[in-house]
């Protein structure tokens, strides 16, 4: 933390820092809380740096389009692209952590208010047109059966040593019936990693308060932010929010397989990244 500290003062030096702690729910980047005011990223992976460039263009070029707030990276460090150099900080966004625990605990009138935000949320980053994307960011729109084959092709090669002969079967069976039903699929701006570590919300007003780390964000199917809702909250709640996008029965079957995938995708990140806690909590199911 005292080299993230002195990389943060060689680069502005006239940022009184008083105060830092470490927040150590990050998968793919250390954050710095500074002066309980300030939110400081740097990425732990020559991978997570790519990522943080385009994640930083991408909320400069949404800014103003989200109506709940989201990072505005005001300061950055792009010059010596290692890890440990590169970072970008932002206003720290007011709220906590809205866990499925705090949800359990709302009335059905907050829970939908919930729901409307988040799905409000959903709708304005699927909106968001992918010719300007293509055009200021030169985002790939990315085909997610193609991408899903290949997640198979690694979990195979890659996990499979590691997973017993009955989960292995119920993966193939469920990834091959996604991939046999192949469907030209309507590819949209996603936040891609929606779920409740990053999501803020006002208790004392029952509001969600911002959405954070854009670390995901990329041009592909917007079933894949409500399998985080899914996953986060549990069938009730989703079907609350799939009820409240435009078509969204229509993406819900997509959603379910999606979900399935996330303790494999986890696994197949620690084991690739030397993130033995990621590997551990990804495939402890699946052993």
């Amino acid at each position: 933390m005292n080299d993230y500290i002195e990389r943060i003062q060689a680069v502005y030096p006239e940022l009184l820092i008083e105060d830092v702690y470490p927040n150590d729910i990050g998968q793919n980047n250390d954050v710095l809380i500074i002066n309980n005011s300030l939110v400081f990223r740097f990425p732990k992976y020559d991978k997570g740096i790519v990522s943080l460039i385009e994640e930083t263009k991408i909320l400069e070029l949404i800014r103003g389009t989200i109506s709940i707030p989201i990072p505005c990276p005001t300061y950055q460090s792009f010059e010596l692209l290692e890890p440990g150099k590169v970072f970008t900080g932002y206003e720290r966004i007011e709220g906590d952590l809205f866990w499925n625990e705090h949800l359990v605990r709302v009335d059905n009138v907050d829970s939908i208010k919930l729901a409307k935000q988040l799905v409000t949320f959903l709708i304005e980053i699927h909106s968001i047109s992918k010719q300007k994307l293509n055009r200021d960011l030169e985002l790939k729109d990315r085909n997610p059966y193609e991408e899903m084959k290949e997640l198979f092709k690694n979990i195979q090669d890659k996990l499979f040593p590691f997973i017993n002969e009955k989960a292995q079967k119920d993966i193939i069976y469920s990834f091959e019936s996604f991939l046999n039903n192949e469907e030209h699929l309507k590819t949209t701006l996603i936040h891609g990693d929606f779920g409740a570590s990053n999501i803020l919300w006002n208790p004392k007003n029952c509001e969600i308060s911002g959405v954070i780390d854009f670390g995901g964000t990329r041009i592909g199917d917007p079933a894949f932010d409500f399998a985080g809702i899914l996953s986060s909250y549990g069938e009730d709640f989703f079907n609350k929010c799939i009820d409240l996008y435009p078509n969204g029965s229509e993406i819900a079957q997509r959603v379910t397989f999606y979900k399935s995938t996330f303790a494999l995708q986890e696994a197949l990140h620690g084991l690739i990244n030397n993130d033995n806690r990621a590997f551990e909590n990804g495939i402890k199911e699946y052993l």
